[in-house]
C-alpha cells in the first residue's frame, strides 16, 4: 500500500483523487479517479476554458459589461458579490476572476448566461472529459445530504486531472491549446488566474509558504473538493484533482467533517510534493 492509499484508507468518508507528475516521467498515482460524484465548484475551471474558447472564437466578449441583480444575489452562499449593491457592472473577464479565486456565484451565473451550461458540457466532453456534466447554473441549495449525484453537476477526478495537463501544456505549446480551441496565452492566464485563489485550506495548507499553487476549491452539500497544479523552481510539478464525499457532520474524533476533508486532501498533496519534488 502506497502513501496516497493510507491517507484514503485513514478517513471516515470516501475520499478519490487523481495525481499526475508534470515533468514527463508519467508517474502518478490514483483512487476512485473515475468515480463520477458531485463536481461542486471545481466545475468553474472548465466553465472558465469553455469561455476562453468562445472569446478566442469571437463569439464571447471578456470584456463586456454584466450586471448584478437583486434575483442573482438571491441565496448565494459563496463568494462576495452577493454583498454588492444591485445594478453594479463589471466585465465578463472580472466575472470569470471572481468565479475562480472567490468561487463567487454571482459571477458564476452570469458567466454560464453568457456562455451557456451545455455548451461547457459539450466543451469539456469534447476534450476528453467523458464523466463531466454540468447542470443548472448553481447548486440546488435544498437538495437532501444524500441526493444522487445526477441531481447537480458532475465530474471525477480523471477528468479534472486531464483538463488540468492540458491547461500546463497548452501555455507552452500552442498545438495543445487550439486542441481545447484557445491560445497558448489564454491557457497561460487560466493557470495565473487560478495561482489568485483565495481559498487555499486544501492542496496549499501543507507546502512551504510561497509555493506556487494554481487551484480551484469545491464545496457541495456533503463534500469538499479541489483540483490544481502546484509548482516548485518556476515549473509546473503535479497536478492534482481530490475530492472527499459522504463528509459526515461530525468525524469520530469530534472534530466537523470538513475539517477531515481538508487536511486529508493537504496531506495527499504533501505526499505528492516530497515524492516528486
Amino acid at each position: 500500500m502506497d502513501r496516497f492509499e493510507s491517507i484514503a484508507n485513514a478517513q471516515a468518508f470516501t475520499l478519490t483523487y487523481r495525481i499526475e507528475a508534470l515533468d514527463g516521467s508519467g508517474r502518478g498515482w490514483g483512487r476512485g479517479a473515475d468515480t463520477v460524484q458531485p463536481s461542486a465548484s471545481t466545475r468553474k475551471v472548465a466553465i472558465m476554458m469553455c469561455a476562453f474558447a468562445a472569446a478566442r472564437a469571437g463569439t464571447l466578449d471578456l470584456a463586456k459589461k454584466l450586471t448584478i441583480t437583486a434575483e442573482l444575489q438571491e441565496g448565494i452562499t459563496s463568494g462576495t458579490y452577493q454583498y454588492m449593491t444591485p445594478g453594479t457592472e463589471y466585465s465578463l473577464r472580472d466575472a470569470i476572476v471572481n468565479m475562480i479565486i472567490t468561487s463567487d456565484n454571482v459571477s458564476t451565473q452570469l458567466v454560464l448566461k453568457e456562455v451557456g451550461v451545455d455548451t461547457v458540457t459539450a466543451w469539456a466532453n469534447g476534450i476528453g472529459m467523458g464523466s463531466t456534466r454540468l447542470r443548472g447554473l448553481v447548486p440546488n441549495p435544498a437538495l437532501p445530504w444524500d441526493h444522487p449525484p445526477t441531481d447537480t453537476a458532475v465530474t471525477c477526478p480523471a477528468d479534472q486531472a486531464l483538463l488540468l495537463r492540458q491547461i500546463v501544456k497548452g501555455s507552452t505549446d500552442e498545438v495543445e491549446a487550439r486542441a481545447m480551441g484557445v491560445t497558448a496565452d489564454l491557457c497561460a492566464e487560466a493557470l495565473r488566474i487560478m495561482s489568485w485563489q483565495r481559498l487555499r485550506g486544501m492542496i496549499p495548507f501543507l507546502l512551504p509558504y510561497g509555493t506556487r499553487v494554481d487551484n480551484k476549491t469545491g464545496r457541495s452539500k456533503r463534500g469538499r473538493s479541489d483540483v490544481g497544479v502546484v509548482w516548485k523552481d518556476g515549473r509546473p510539478l503535479f497536478a492534482i484533482a481530490a475530492y472527499a464525499d459522504w463528509l459526515p457532520d461530525t468525524l469520530p474524533d469530534g472534530l466537523p467533517g470538513q475539517s477531515g476533508a481538508y487536511l486529508s486532501i493537504a496531506k495527499l498533496a504533501r505526499a505528492a510534493w516530497e515524492e516528486l519534488g
